[in-house]
């Protein structure tokens, strides 16, 4: 939290501020939460990069599912040096070789798998810009799109073709799981929208140190305390509730039949 709020009033040139940092997380899928977090500068330029960053950090008998982000033949290589695997998606032009083409079952159709193969990437790069192990291209239909950008109403992200290419070193796992696997990805996302959006970490109330330091502190204790009393993920109503309480803007009956109408919207247990 001291580099948060370190970094979060980082001065530039002309005596202004950034108001940025950059927060980097192991987020274990099965568990759903994050394991330890490096804070650095917002600009993703050296030791700083994403990609930089988890190589400094990666673990041993992991399997780490990454996006087209973070694509790189030495990144793959030091992975599997390491003794993990991998799932990332690579970009539609990526080069290679192909050493097999597997055969598809009834359940990779199912998962809109379009094909499976043995490659060698990077071919016809230089030897140290290559795969140093066979990668599994599994590629999966999807909805193509262009990129239109924020305000022409289409995606803000790159194009698609409709083909989504996913790279794994996993050889013996069915492709219709590595097509599962890769989608829990998007629970990374969830997790710093909810430390952004929810906590209200995305405006900073105090502009010292340890300012900051309490706000990101008192914001996550908050959101344990309601999931321990509610046993459900806090939403923003219900912080903002709390929220108005504390401040004298809501009553306390107000607040308890809130957290009453929260408990209640519980889905009925399966039979």
């Amino acid at each position: 939290m001291a580099k948060v709020a370190e970094l979060a009033w980082v001065p530039l040139k002309g005596g202004k501020r950034k108001h940025a940092y950059g927060l980097h997380t192991h987020f274990e899928i099965l568990r759903g939460v994050p394991g330890p977090i490096d804070v650095t500068s917002a600009n993703p330029k050296g030791q700083h990069d994403e990609r930089a960053v988890l190589r400094r950090t990666l673990e041993s008998d992991r399997c780490y599912v990454i996006d087209r982000g973070y694509a790189k033949f030495s990144l793959f290589n030091a992975i599997v040096q390491k003794q993990s695997s991998y799932v990332c998606r690579v970009r539609d032009n990526s080069s290679y070789e192909i050493d097999e083409q597997r055969e598809l079952t009834e359940a990779d159709r199912a998962e809109c798998v379009l094909s499976d193969l043995i490659i060698r990437l990077g071919a016809g790069r230089k030897a140290e810009d290559r795969s140093d192990h066979a990668v599994r291209p599994v590629i999966i239909e999807t909805t193509p799109h262009t990129s239109r950008g924020k305000y022409r109403g289409g995606s803000t992200g790159q194009s698609s073709d409709g083909k989504l290419r996913i790279a794994t070193n996993l050889l013996d796992v069915p492709a219709e799981l590595i097509s599962k696997i890769y989608r829990l990805r998007w629970m990374i996302e969830l997790f710093f929208r909810m430390f952004k959006g929810l906590l209200g970490c995305s405006h900073l109330l105090k502009t010292k140190q340890h300012g900051v330091e309490s706000q990101t502190y008192m914001a996550i204790i908050a959101c344990l305390l309601i999931l321990i009393y509610t046993g459900k993920t806090p939403t923003r109503r219900t912080c903002e509730m709390i929220c108005f309480y504390l401040q004298g803007w809501a009553e306390l009956d107000e607040l308890e039949s809130h957290i009453a109408r929260f408990k209640a919207n519980d889905p009925p247990p399966q039979k």
